[in-house]
């Protein structure tokens, strides 16, 4: 399969994106930045897109995909809400949309995170804003659509987007809360495996997820 992953500079994205190159299922991978992230290898091609609401100048290089793991976003601390909904929401809406116009059957799958509000009226902005986002993607004319919510998860060794003050307890926490924790292994082969055989739900817990991933 050939798949699209955003956010190859934060942990997530390069989580699952160690997990592609390493998975035989994936023979292409085009990361799309809005900086240069250094890695070569036989598998990986880059675009660079300053602004992920214009794509337009690049629909050539966005063809012909079978999947996005779409794992680009941003911490809400410090943010308001309209600053917080214009990337997470505005911004994956567009980038999705974008995608499915020119690759009819791709699968589209959204990192979220745990505690999402699917109500999208609780009392907590960034669950919120993640919940609409989630609620609005189901909504599109995709193939396939996945939202995956992950507690913890923990890097590969040899990744170089790791905040220093999470690597205290990298170790520590799966082995303190294991149903709480995922790899971030399990959640790439979860997201290839969402493309290779489908999931009956549409947005998936963290159990959900470790059980895609096998």
């Amino acid at each position: 399969m050939k798949v699209i992953i955003t956010g190859a500079t934060g942990m997530v994205g390069e989580g699952v994106l160690m997990e592609c190159l390493e998975n035989k299922n994936v023979n292409e991978i085009l990361i799309v930045n809005r900086r240069h992230f250094d890695l070569s290898h036989p598998k990986l091609k880059e675009l660079i897109v300053p602004d992920f609401t214009k794509l337009e100048q690049y629909a050539k290089e966005l063809t012909g995909y079978d999947a996005c793991f779409y794992c680009a976003g941003i911490s809400s601390v410090g943010m308001n809400e309209s600053d917080y909904t214009k990337i997470t929401y505005d911004t994956t809406l567009y980038f999705a949309e974008n995608l499915v116009h020119l690759n009819p059957e791709i699968i589209f799958n959204f990192v979220t995170g745990n505690l999402t509000d699917s109500t999208e009226k609780g009392k907590v902005m960034w669950a919120r804003v993640k919940g609409k986002t989630e609620n609005d993607l189901m909504k599109l004319s995709l193939k396939g659509q996945y939202n995956f919510r992950p507690g913890f998860m923990k890097p590969f060794k040899k990744q170089q987007n790791v905040k220093w003050f999470f690597k205290p307890v990298v170790w520590i926490f799966p082995h303190l809360f294991p149903s709480r924790s995922l790899s971030l292994s399990e959640v790439g082969r979860a997201m290839i495996h969402s493309v290779l055989k489908g999931y009956p739900k549409q947005v998936l817990e963290i159990k959900n997820i470790r059980e895609l991933s096998k």
